[in-house]
């Protein structure tokens, strides 16, 4: 029988039990169902209960302490609970909590706009929630632009705009949501969903990893990456009167496991775009705000996108936040009469709420009067120290590091890079070693990767790369 809210019987679902570990697993399985979960898993492997948070660590019911190691889904930029984020939180929940955005304006998201305007050199913001509605926003903001031109161009015609494809990058990810899929090239994601989704025009991509897998080519990282932007000019070529943008995860291909390549990629694929009209998406949700070294990964490049697409640490991970920024030009064409019918209906419940504009107001402003650009220099160098001795490990192929982003690519025989069977799942082994070492570790499939809080500590590095190492030599046995 159905509890009514108000009813006494109904006041117990506000109450937080905080019982044992196996209590909340317990209850766990019986009502929840998890993301990027195949939960037989846990028949054996039991879920890991969080009760709280601080900085750089982890506390399960029962006290028992784990470091953070990949930020939570690469949200928690400045670690759990960052006083400033926190304090900022909790004064805009006593002034508003939220309001409708349709028509309605408020403070926190007009100064977050201006902020990141001012960091980006764009012009205008559109909110969205997550990563993949940012993505969302902005392939349909791109293709809705091309036919507003087109429509102003030729008013009488009869036939559509032409240009209605993307391009994306192989070993690509942007969501999952089906705009955001449609323009993934990662199997273990689109395959199942594959009949129901846009078929884009798939690029090579510069992975520095494929660069040395035949020893004969021998090519350093960015000749690699412009030999890679040949092919991408290729299919402009053919193709460009129907594309409407690529889509790039800048520097690094995240969920396709941390694979990483030369910024001259970059800054050839933004000419190749202004040659052939495309406009260039930078999806910069897991990369933006200082993982890859600099604030944004578009400026090792020395690049501007037309959309730039931000979200994860953008709250430093407290709330739910996403933003697609991009030029005044690309607003104007929206611009119109309402008779015209140019305006751009996109809409969320939740855009731009008060409470999580505050909170990435607050980690900007974090980001800047605690430097945390300058400190992670630092922890990046001690993070490639610690991580070095790996290279020689015989099933270790790769080690890689992109700013406050480090991985290790597992295989099963380092010479000829012969790649371990999916299904061995070693990667899985490494997880459960650092959760009995007190780390959370996510392998992608068999690649181990770093992507700490800002503020994990050099202890805590010391210790993440002994379990990391001990990890891999326990997994590849």
């Amino acid at each position: 029988m159905l509890g009514a809210i108000g009813s006494s019987s109904g006041a117990a679902l506000i109450r937080i039990n905080k019982g044992t570990n196996m209590d909340l697993i317990s209850r766990d399985r019986a009502r929840v169902w998890h993301p990027c979960t195949q939960h037989s898993d846990h028949e054996w492997l039991p879920m890991l209960p969080i009760a709280k948070a601080e900085g750089a660590y982890l506390y399960d019911t029962n006290g028992k302490r784990y470091i953070d190691a990949i930020s939570s889904w690469w949200t928690c930029l400045l670690g759990h609970r960052h006083p400033g984020i926190s304090a900022a939180i909790r004064a805009q929940l006593d002034e508003l909590d939220h309001v409708i955005f349709g028509g309605v304006t408020h403070e926190p998201a007009v100064a977050l706009a201006e902020q990141l305007c001012a960091l980006s050199g764009l012009d205008r913001v559109f909110y969205a929630d997550i990563g993949s509605s940012a993505v969302e926003v902005a392939l349909k903001m791109s293709f809705h632009y091309f036919a507003n031109q087109y429509a102003k161009q030729f008013p009488n015609s009869l036939k559509p705009c032409q240009k209605t494809r993307f391009v994306c990058l192989s070993n690509s990810y942007h969501g999952e949501t089906l705009g955001a899929l449609s323009v993934t090239d990662v199997a273990l994601y689109r395959k199942t969903y594959g009949p129901i989704l846009l078929e884009p025009l798939i690029a090579p991509s510069p992975d520095a990893f494929q660069s040395g897998v035949e020893a004969s080519q021998r090519l350093t990282d960015e000749q690699f990456a412009l030999q890679q932007a040949r092919a991408l000019e290729a299919m402009f070529e053919a193709h460009h009167a129907q594309i409407c943008a690529l889509i790039v995860e800048p520097l690094v291909q995240c969920a396709g496991g941390m694979r990483m390549y030369h910024p001259s990629y970059l800054a050839k694929a933004r000419a190749l775009c202004d040659r052939f009209n495309i406009h260039l998406i930078a999806d910069e949700i897991a990369v933006g705000f200082g993982r890859t070294g600099t604030l944004f990964a578009c400026e090792q490049a020395n690049i501007r996108a037309d959309f730039l697409l931000l979200g994860k640490g953008i709250t430093g991970g407290a709330l739910p936040l996403a933003a697609v920024l991009t030029r005044e030009e690309i607003y104007q064409v929206f611009y119109a009469p309402y008779s015209e019918l140019k305006a751009f209906l996109h809409s969320h419940s939740f855009t731009a709420n008060p409470l999580c504009t505050r909170a990435a107001l607050a980690c900007m402003h974090a980001m800047r009067d605690e430097q945390w650009l300058l400190r992670n220099q630092h922890t990046a160098q001690r993070m490639h120290a610690l991580l070095a001795p790996l290279e020689a490990h015989p099933n270790v192929a790769h080690v890689r590091q992109t700013g406050m982003i480090a991985a290790v690519e597992l295989v099963r025989e380092r010479e000829t890079r012969t790649p371990f069977d999916w299904q061995e799942r070693r990667g899985l082994r490494v997880y459960q070693h650092g959760l009995a070492q007190g780390a959370l570790l996510r392998p992608l499939g068999n690649v181990v990767y770093l992507m700490p809080p800002y503020c994990v500590s050099e202890q805590d590095l010391l210790q993440l790369s002994q379990i990391i190492c001990e990890g891999i030599d326990l997994a590849c046995q």
